[in-house]
């Protein structure tokens, strides 16, 4: 499903440069659920964002579904992440003067989908996050839990090969965040590849392999017993 080899990745920093990520070596099977940790500078949002063809790497190797990502230009960039990726922020990321059946519609839009077969779709993947009723409601009238709903709604609108998901549970509270995680265990049950950034280590038990990042090189990369979110909820 993903495979990276060697992969690094500096930012300039006036006449010098910060090396953030130091010769990566991951590899992701289909099925699987990964969480990602480090501290703050540990290279994981890097890593998260090049796994998501936001940022590239300075040099090494990266391979999606057996497609090698490298040299994209923004509008094959963009084509490759509505194809493989869908995406799940900690800040949910919603347009404030859509509705949630329009924010959940949206990648479908840009695959270029009819209206009414994309308003169908958004309607069945809200009704799989339990928000049909709420489909007409802006965001600012639901809740943090169900705005992340709507996000993971929109994310798997258009049935995306690898879910990447950065700190989904940073902005909820522990209820709501084990909530959104019995959700995010029962996708990835379903067969859906889970690549999820955290700090947080009870959220980081709840999927079944943890790699640790420092200083861009993985220190630590192993399968753990899966905490079941539903025990809490």
């Amino acid at each position: 499903m993903l495979t990276i080899n060697k992969l690094h990745k500096s930012y300039p920093i006036g006449d010098s440069s910060l090396h953030v990520l130091k010769g990566i070596d991951l590899s992701v099977k289909e099925g699987e659920m990964v969480a990602i940790m480090g501290s703050s500078g540990s290279g994981k949002s890097t890593l998260l964002n090049i796994i998501g063809m936001l940022d590239e790497a300075d040099e090494g190797e990266y391979i999606l579904d057996g497609v090698p990502i490298k040299n994209l230009t923004e509008k094959k960039a963009a084509i490759y992440r509505n194809k493989f990726l869908g995406f799940i922020f900690q800040s949910f990321n919603l347009i404030n003067y859509k509705n949630a059946l329009e924010n959940v519609a949206l990648p479908l839009y840009y695959q270029g989908m009819k209206r009414k077969e994309r308003q169908e779709k958004a309607m069945f993947h809200l009704g799989k996050v339990g928000l049909k009723d709420w489909a007409h409601h802006l965001p600012n009238e639901l809740s943090g839990g169900q705005k992340q709903r709507v996000a993971i709604a929109r994310a798997l609108a258009a049935n995306p090969k690898l879910l990447l998901a950065d700190e989904p549970t940073g902005a909820l509270d522990t209820k709501t965040s084990y909530e959104i995680m019995e959700f995010i265990q029962q996708l990835n049950d379903e067969g859906k590849t889970i690549l999820m950034v955290t700090h947080e280590e009870d959220i980081a038990n709840m999927c079944k392999r943890i790699v640790r990042l420092r200083d861009g090189v993985i220190m630590e990369d192993t399968f753990v017993e899966q905490v079941r979110a539903g025990e809490y909820v």
